[in-house]
Parts: C-alpha cells; structure tokens; sequence
C-alpha cells in the first residue's frame, strides 16, 4: 500500500505502515518515501513560485486557495518520482543508510589544490528551473567520480558531467547491453581496433554530409562509472587531435568548440548544446550547494 506525503508527515500511522513494509521489502519502502519526500519538496517549490509571482487579489477567496493547493499538489506528484529525479538520490542515501548499499567513492586528495577558475560558456548564474530538478540525479550521481578524474587532469569535474548528461540525456539513454545491463560509458566512445576490453553494440544516430542517418557499432564497455571518466579523460590526454581541448579546459565556450573541430562528434550542433549543459550543470550544483 502506497503512503502518501501528506500521510507519511502528519500521520503516525503512515509512518507504522512504510516501518511495516521495510522490514519486508527495505529497497521498496526507501524508495516510497524518497518519493514522498521528492512530492513534498515540488509542492513547496511551486507553492513559492507562486507566492513570488502572483499578487493577492479580493476574488481570490478559500475555495481559490484550496484549488491551487489541490492543483499543485496533482502537479507535484506528476512530477516526483522521474528517472534521475531527486527522488533517486534521496533513495541511494536512504539505502546507505539502511546498509542495502555501499557509499560513495572516497574523494582523494587533489593534485592541484588550487585548479584554474572555470569559465562558463554564458549566464550560469540563472536561477534553476523546475524541469532542470530532473537533472539534479545525474550531477549528484556523477560528480564525485568526475572530480576524482579532474584532480589528476585538469578537466573541470562539471565539463566532464556535463559531457556525459549531453551524451547519455542526463542518464535517460545510457549504452547498453543486449541483456540490458548498462555498458557505463557516459561519453559514447566506440570500441576501435586497439579497444581490448568488452564492447556493447547498439543502434546509434550519425550524421554524414549533415543528414542524420542510423547506424549500428561498437562501443567501450566499463565496470564502473568512474572507469568511464577515466578513460574518457585519458584519450584527451594522449590523443594530439584533442590537444586545443586541453589547452583550453577551463574555458566552457572553447572546450565544447575544440572538442567539435577535433571531431569527437558528427551533431553539427553539438558544441552548442554542450554549452548549454555545462551552464545548466553548474546552475545545479551551485543550487545543490
């Protein structure tokens, strides 16, 4: 039996309830009041959307009032629970703490203590949007990993996840196996000839001439995200054609712009709309504190 927000906050029985499942079913009950919690977060967001966007009014009376709330309540719960939602974060740490999973990554000491200061491709000072919640999973997810990666390269950790939100759609459509276990490759590199490890092979969208066209290949397969990173960062490294990248990899507009002219994608578009990301990346994490 679902436990509501409301219930799960104000009703000790709701609590006795998901107390009851978890002894049962703990990965089920950490992720109900993940998702409850997540509800409650998107009323109170939207309930202060409102109140800095709407003026009082003397035709707005209770029923007008009851009515929002019951709508924003509706709207709220669409919303939660989303892959990649905060819903999954909160889940994870839940499970953390229940001891159904292990924890993060240690965070190691950084090479370079003090990195170059990164420049954002445009206004990553915006406030953060409401469809942008989505996200907050995957930076969340990928950050720790990511930094590790930027400790020893120089890369800034959110170039990195931001890359792999554009390649992966924020998480939504990662490469996977054909038992459909993911591969852990964020950043769509293929399996070439000198590739020794396994491989996943998919149906991928290229564009040859400008026209996009569906192609099947090879790609990297990881044991890990983290690996993922690694790899990904060791190919700007060592590759020469990504030499402009790495000169510039603290500069957002220069980054995503080499990285289009060494070819690492056929999206003609593609170092725009990795700008974009890496705005929306460090909007999140500057939200997320």
């Amino acid at each position: 039996m679902a436990v509501s927000p409301h219930t799960l906050v104000t009703d000790p029985r709701g609590l006795d309830t998901l107390k009851s499942r978890a002894a049962s079913d703990p990965r089920g009950a950490a992720r109900e009041a993940a998702k409850a919690f997540e509800t409650l977060f998107m009323q109170e967001l939207l309930k202060s959307m409102r109140a800095s966007t709407m003026s009082s009014g003397m035709l707005e009376g209770e029923g007008t009032k009851l009515g929002t709330e019951m709508l924003d309540q509706q709207l709220a719960t669409r919303m939660s629970g989303m892959p990649g939602g905060l819903s999954e974060v909160i889940a994870r740490q839940l499970e953390r703490q229940m001891g159904l999973a292990p924890g993060p990554i240690p965070r190691t000491a950084r090479a370079n203590p003090e990195p170059a200061p990164i420049k954002p491709a445009g206004d990553a000072t915006a406030a953060v949007r409401v469809p942008q919640t989505a996200a907050a999973g995957f930076v969340s997810q990928h950050t720790t990993a990511a930094q590790k990666v930027a400790a020893r390269t120089g890369i800034p950790a959110a170039f990195m996840v931001s890359q792999a939100a554009l390649e992966t759609g924020w998480g939504r459509k990662e490469i996977l196996h054909a038992n459909g276990s993911t591969s852990h490759n964020l950043f769509g590199i293929k399996a070439g000839p000198n590739w020794k490890g396994p491989v996943a092979e998919v149906w991928t969208t290229e564009y040859v001439n400008g026209q996009s066209q569906r192609v099947k290949a090879q790609f990297r397969a990881y044991s890990s995200y983290e690996e993922s990173f690694a790899d990904y960062a060791r190919l700007l490294q060592d590759s020469p054609r990504y030499a402009n990248v790495m000169r510039n990899r603290t500069d957002a507009n220069a980054f995503a712009a080499n990285l289009q002219k060494a070819g690492y994608a056929t999206d003609p578009a593609y170092a725009e709309k990795l700008g974009r990301v890496i705005n929306t990346t460090l909007r999140l994490q500057r939200a997320m504190g």
